[in-house]
């Protein structure tokens, strides 16, 4: 739903440069929350999207559509754009220890391929091979030099072993099922959610911080933020209904 109402506001604007712009990251909304039968309820007043993006100008420009709308809806919960809040930059460096705020999915969805919801072992080397060739085609696609790309070979996903020990003990998953819509068909993806340390470059640790981890970012996935600290202090910029730069 909120792939599909963010790309609405794009269109809103009818700027051709950003009609088919997908480099972006988004969480789910933020907020009090209670799961039933009937679906996810929300009973907080006000919710959060944590949004990111490099791009300065699409940031304000997605942001000037979206404080254009006075109200919209999304699934039966109707909300009012209210307040942009902008995070600092971090200074990363070579170890960085990230939360999922959505899940990480490794593959690209195919329509009838069984392998898209194998679940993989995130000790495996294979998980961080996956992301590793995903990380590095996006960078490259972004306009880093293959030279600079290649000196990119140190990455590995360690995932938080107490965290998923207690998840077991408590039966309870870090890995599930979730639907992706292509041109109105119905793929199936499994997606990941668990705390890890990642060894990688420091320019490699705001890459995937900036533009998600995995694939579909643009749908919501592989969004990250760091342990142990609390996004909060980190804003520096709070304006109601005004824009913001990247």
């Amino acid at each position: 739903m909120l792939s599909q109402i963010i790309k609405g506001i794009n269109l809103r604007g009818n700027d051709e440069r950003f009609r088919n712009f997908t480099d972006y990251n988004f969480s789910g909304l933020k907020g009090q929350t209670q799961v039933s039968r009937k679906g996810l309820h929300f009973f907080s007043n006000k919710v959060t999207l944590v949004f990111s993006c490099s791009n300065a100008e699409f940031c304000e420009y997605f942001l000037d559509n979206l404080f254009d709308l006075e109200e919209f809806e999304i699934g039966t919960m109707k909300l009012s754009p209210e307040v942009v809040e902008k995070e600092e930059p971090y200074v990363f460096s070579d170890k960085m220890k990230f939360v999922c705020i959505s899940p990480i999915v490794i593959r690209v969805p195919k329509l009838d391929s069984p392998e898209i919801k194998s679940f993989i072992d995130p000790n495996e080397d294979q998980f961080s091979d996956l992301l590793y060739d995903s990380t590095m085609t996006r960078m490259e696609e972004l306009g880093i030099s293959g030279k600079e790309i290649e000196s990119f070979y140190k990455f590995q996903v360690v995932p938080d072993k107490v965290y998923l020990e207690k998840l077991k003990t408590s039966n309870k998953k870090f890995a599930r099922v979730y639907p992706v819509y292509e041109d109105k068909m119905k793929h199936e993806v499994r997606g990941y959610t668990f705390p890890f340390s990642l060894y990688a470059d420091k320019l490699v640790q705001e890459f995937i911080f900036t533009h998600g981890l995995g694939v579909l970012g643009d749908r919501g996935f592989g969004m990250l933020d760091i342990a142990n600290s609390d996004p909060v202090q980190r804003i520096i910029t709070r304006k109601s209904k005004s824009l913001i730069n990247a």
